[in-house]
């Protein structure tokens, strides 16, 4: 059985581990991305992390993947100018992790490669047409047709999560654009709204407001049916758009979702009618913390692993 060195870069961690063509992490290993150290230094570490778990699990490594933040050229491997990893644009994850191990390697946008792995061993199981969303500080997703990774002009991963919902009035985004879906449904617009509508001199996270909301508190009550509403209003536009099997939905937002789910369930309800949207299932995604470790093996199991 072929073992894989997965590695999940984010703006806050790095985690490595190895994993089986059946989508079991043998070993797991994570430090703190520390992305204004640069990329030679993360490279550094991630290179001592997969040295590590090789030797305490006795196996050597048939390939890498990488699941990371785009905007990243899938196939070369190199990073542009992403929002949480400062200054690593032009870094070649390819070109760094093939030389050291000796292998080849699969770089994926990280919601592309969550795609994979929830079609594949977690809640879309079986699907020939899923869209995975992660509700997190951003919104992002990758979407799979016909049992397929879709990727765009030069590998380039759809942001379905800068989809204009409110151009009049909605929030400006740093993707230039006013009311994205990012911009009204994130974790971020949950606690810029906060913020907005009841000052405090340490403003609320997402986390905190949906506690509070969860405690009764009015004003956290109705971000939470704003955030069903625009979320709803985002799902709604994309199951009109590829009418898909399953919406699998993860990232740390939903770990809420009780609050906001309803909501949403209820707009798509009511705005998809020209689709079979009855048809299409939404659930929640179930490899939880490990999905982007799972999803950077089965980028590489996708490309290489026949």
């Amino acid at each position: 059985m072929k073992i894989v060195g997965a590695v999940d870069i984010g703006g806050t961690k790095i985690a490595a581990g190895a994993v089986s063509e059946d989508g079991k992490i043998l070993s797991l290993r994570e430090v703190a991305t520390l992305p204004e150290s640069g990329f030679a230094f993360a490279m550094q570490r991630t290179k001592a992390l997969l040295h590590e778990l090789a030797l305490t699990a006795g196996v050597t490594f048939d390939g890498i993947g990488v699941a990371c933040p785009g905007p990243l050229d899938p196939f070369t491997g190199i990073i542009d100018d992403v929002g949480t990893l400062p200054g690593w644009q032009g870094g070649n994850l390819v070109a760094e992790l093939g030389s050291e191990f000796g292998v080849r390697v699969a770089v994926e946008n990280d919601a592309d490669a969550a795609a994979l792995a929830e079609a594949e061993w977690g809640a879309g199981r079986g699907s020939r047409q899923l869209i995975y969303i992660t509700v997190s500080t951003g919104i992002g997703g990758g979407i799979i047709l016909d049992g397929q990774r879709y990727r765009g002009v030069k590998g380039a991963s759809p942001e379905i999560g800068h989809q204009i919902i409110d151009a009049s009035s909605g929030p400006l985004c740093y993707c230039r654009a006013k009311g994205c879906w990012e911009s009204l449904a994130s974790g971020s617009a949950i606690a810029s709204w906060m913020q907005e509508q009841d000052p405090v001199p340490t403003p609320r996270t997402a986390p905190e407001i949906a506690a509070l909301a969860e405690s009764g508190h009015s004003l956290a009550l109705r971000a939470m049916d704003r955030e069903g509403y625009y979320l709803g209003v985002g799902l709604a536009n994309i199951i009109t758009l590829f009418a898909p099997e399953t919406v699998v939905l993860g990232g740390g937002v939903m770990q809420s979702s009780h609050l906001f789910l309803p909501r949403a369930l209820e707009v798509v309800q009511q705005v998809c009618t020209q689709v079979p949207v009855k048809e299409t299932r939404i659930t929640a995604a179930v490899l939880g913390s490990v999905t982007g470790l799972a999803g950077a093996a089965r980028a590489w199991f996708c490309r290489y692993g026949s």
